[in-house]
């Protein structure tokens, strides 16, 4: 489980999951966005479990409390732009990269949105997983802009802080509609580019 902030107790070897269990797993946590994103931070965890298929039972034995959950699903995303960003600057010009980094970025950020107030009165702004995506989140950033602009396709004087701000600001609204999300990139995109 995610830790809190506080110093993690010993270490204890875990024996990894059954395929089933990982299976498992995976859907809740896929379950629990949607939901989320969705519904809101309010969303049920019987709502989480039925949408993954499982009994809420099995949501309990992975995630004893709402907040394992919540922080689950917050790590695993930064996780994934972390991942993403490396891939798209492995595989794609530096300008595909930057712009597909910031698509993921925006769907990222929308889900944050229904979890960031939760987590923040449970677990503090200080909290070693706060902490954490802030640095993993500025890391992916600074290296897809770092790429576009030592291409030459987005401007210098951007910062990494400029693009989340600017990027982010395209999810806080509330009702915002997916192709408003996507015209407002554009837009921060075309201002972006050198």
């Amino acid at each position: 489980m995610a830790t809190t902030g506080s110093a993690p107790a010993a270490s204890v070897p875990q024996r990894p999951m059954r395929a089933d269990a990982r299976r498992n797993y995976d859907r809740l946590l896929d379950a629990a966005r949607t939901t989320l994103t969705e519904v809101g931070s309010d969303a049920p965890l019987e709502e989480v479990a039925r949408r993954a298929g499982v009994g809420i039972g099995t949501l309990y034995r992975h995630f004893p409390r709402r907040l394992d959950l919540l922080e689950a699903v917050y790590r695993k995303d930064v996780e994934k732009l972390a991942t993403s960003a490396e891939r798209l600057l492995a595989a794609a010009s530096p300008w595909d990269a930057l712009e597909g980094w910031l698509t993921e970025f925006i769907g990222y950020a929308t889900t944050k949105r229904a979890l960031f107030h939760e987590l923040v009165d449970a677990v503090g702004r200080d909290s070693e997983l706060l902490t954490y995506s802030r640095q993993v989140i500025t890391t992916s950033a600074t290296s897809v802009l770092a790429r576009a602009q030592e291409a030459g396709v987005a401007r210098r004087d951007a910062e990494p802080g400029d693009l989340l701000r600017l990027v982010g600001g395209c999810t806080m609204m509330a009702d915002l509609e997916p192709d408003q999300q996507a015209r407002m990139l554009r837009i921060v995109l075309d201002g972006l580019r050198a």
